[in-house]
């Protein structure tokens, strides 16, 4: 039976040039690295985030592909790409799926595991501690 499988790894970081800290503006950026650890090729077709920020408030994007991408990955292929979001306070966290279809047609659902969000305080750029992924 054929195996039906993507691995996520995914590295935050912190954007102070894109922040606001006095109007409750925190921008940060995301690097994802999508690899096909299955043995058939399949394609990422819509992804789906829950954000949440600090005081609990959560946002639920959902959306075709991926920055307008819809990437067809053979097995051991992957696709990176960069993409950000806002939020009103310093910390928070981003967790989700991508929704995906085999080149044979079989459907199947990749977890984005759960990531923190942080802007450092003290006006520091070193973001080196953002970088954590929570499995």
């Amino acid at each position: 039976m054929p195996k039906y499988q993507f691995a996520v790894e995914v590295f935050p970081e912190y954007l102070p040039d894109q922040s606001d800290p006095d109007n409750e503006v925190f921008g940060f950026a995301y690097t994802i690295t999508v690899t096909n650890t299955g043995d058939v090729p399949a394609q990422l077709i819509s992804r789906h985030w829950i954000i949440n920020d600090a005081r609990g408030h959560t946002e639920e994007v959902k959306g075709l592909g991926v920055v307008g991408q819809q990437p067809l990955l053979r097995p051991g292929e992957a696709f990176q790409y960069t993409s950000g979001c806002r939020l009103r306070t310093t910390s928070g966290t981003m967790h989700g799926s991508y929704f995906c279809v085999a080149e044979d047609g079989e459907q199947f659902t990749c977890p984005i595991p759960l990531f923190v969000l942080e802007a450092l305080r003290g006006g520091s750029t070193d973001t080196s501690l953002n970088n954590r992924v929570l499995h």
